[in-house]
């Protein structure tokens, strides 16, 4: 029964969870957005107390509950390891705890999160790492079946599906997506839950702190047969039911050990106090140098906690549309709501949730060392509506804080630049009023080009008023190159 009520608990946050990466409306997240705001690290990192707080209490009374049903990617490597159990049952083995690895890893995941080096921190977070999978693999096929579901349903005569454009924002977040999939898919395969008990710096935190768990799997050594299949069953490879021990800080409390157990010999029921010789058997890593390892890592947690604190397409009509390329800024764009690049560097997880869900397909992953897979803003799809606030609503880190509608019109994120070489007013001797007629600010003025009465005019941009949002670039009808582009804010400000 226990292990029934996970699996729904369990399947519940992994398809809602998954549901968010997916959904290009923005629909679910009004409803189930806060499934992306109690995951650990992006709870940290948004320096919520009380979410952090709250996975800790459920850590210290029932065990590793947030691996077994809250991460999404724990849930997926279960799905997998259970499609490869109905080749080969009974096919896991108790294996002693690689403990240098896995604070090894921590310590660099804290380092590296400290110093703000989002090449190594990302990877290793694991709601980051699914959130990748989901939006680079798994959207793109239901954006697919939602423009075959369109195409008929026009044929019908219905709108009640519409179609959008599918296409990829960054070749090597998707190479990391499909190399992480691999792999993960791999560890799942073959022995279970071997990410989360070897790699997975979450785990790690919250295996030392389950070791204290008051619910937990235990042995009732009389009864035990010594068939040995709760340990043929465990995806944590952390029972050693030759000794009848269990090491909780790797047990991901699945339950599959007792429903297994053919003799009632394991239960799930508060631990009794033993003695320290006791504690030390049962415990299979309870020494004194691997609390030594936990306590300098979660130092090194707690201060990062405190730095954070502290840092706080139209061409016009007038040629054949090809292709746009990127300006080269020498700033790039952040969101508004992220209030610096410097705050967004601090505080992203590189998820994906914001590129996901953003209507107006402006945000991509960055290719950047110090912001790797971080998102920015580009223009080649769209602008940045005054009107959408969607990166707001769903960034679960406070990278992107929320904002309103009118906020976000007096953000300045940037400012535009005209390219005279580029326009096409210059080059091609024809008029153009693109980006005075779709600046909502007002911020293009069209100016004459000379004195003559009969000049073409050109754009004079007041870079006070100007707030970043990308309408002139994107609209410009010049290639491949705009004649206008926007170019980043260090820090935004009010205008």
């Amino acid at each position: 029964m226990l292990r029934k009520i996970r699996v729904i608990l369990a399947s519940f946050f992994f398809i809602l969870i998954t549901v968010l990466f997916l959904d290009f409306t923005g629909t679910v997240h009004t409803w189930f957005g806060w499934m992306a705001n109690i995951q650990f690290v992006p709870a940290l990192l948004a320096l919520n107390v009380g979410v952090v707080a709250i996975l800790i209490l459920l850590t210290l009374l029932f065990g590793r509950i947030y691996c077994s049903v809250i991460c999404p990617l724990g849930i997926f490597q279960d799905a997998i390891s259970w499609i490869a159990s109905k080749r080969k049952k009974n096919r896991f083995s108790y294996s002693p705890a690689l403990s240098w690895l896995r604070y090894g890893i921590l310590i660099l995941f804290a380092i590296t999160l400290i110093l703000g080096i989002s090449s190594v921190f990302t990877i290793l977070e694991p709601y980051s790492a699914y959130g990748r999978i989901a939006s680079n693999l798994f959207a793109p096929i239901y954006q697919w079946g939602n423009n075959l579901l369109a195409y008929l349903a026009e044929r019908a005569d219905s709108y009640t599906f519409y179609s959008i454009d599918v296409w990829m924002r960054s070749v090597l977040t998707l190479t990391i997506s499909i190399a992480t999939f691999i792999i993960l898919a791999i560890l799942a395969w073959r022995n279970g839950r071997t990410y989360c008990n070897t790699i997975c710096p979450v785990g790690t935190v919250l295996g030392f702190i389950s070791r204290f768990s008051f619910f937990r799997p235990a042995f009732i050594e009389y009864k035990c047969n010594g068939c040995g299949l709760c340990a043929r069953n465990c995806k944590a490879a952390c029972i050693d039911s030759k000794e009848h021990t269990i090491d909780y800080s790797r047990c991901v409390t699945c339950m599959n050990c007792i429903e297994k157990c053919k003799s009632g010999a394991i239960v799930y029921a508060p631990r009794k106090r033993r003695s320290k010789k006791e504690d030390t058997t049962q415990i299979a890593e309870g020494n004194d140098s691997s609390r030594r390892n936990f306590l300098s890592v979660t130092t090194l947690v707690a201060l990062t906690s405190a730095l954070k604190v502290q840092e706080k397409a139209v061409d016009g009509g007038l040629a054949v549309i090809e292709d746009k390329k990127i300006p080269k800024r020498a700033t790039p764009i952040v969101p508004p709501g992220s209030e610096s690049s410097r705050n967004m560097e601090r505080h992203c997880t590189a998820c994906g949730l914001c590129v996901s869900v953003c209507p107006n397909h402006i945000l991509r992953p960055s290719s950047k060392l110090a912001t790797f897979m971080q998102p920015e803003m580009s223009f080649e799809h769209g602008y940045c509506r005054p009107e959408c606030t969607k990166c707001s609503e769903v960034c679960p880190t406070a990278a992107i804080k929320p904002i309103t509608t009118d906020e976000k019109s007096s953000i300045q994120i940037g400012h535009a630049v005209w390219i005279k070489k580029n326009c096409v007013v210059i080059r091609d001797k024809v008029r153009c009023t693109n980006c005075e007629r779709h600046c909502p600010t007002g911020a293009i003025q069209l100016i004459p080009l000379s004195e003559d009465s009969e000049s073409l005019i050109i754009p004079a941009i007041d870079t006070e008023r100007c707030i970043g949002c990308g309408a002139c670039e994107s609209l410009c009808p010049a290639r491949p190159f705009s004649a206008i582009y926007v170019e980043g804010h260090e820090r935004h400000k009010m205008i």
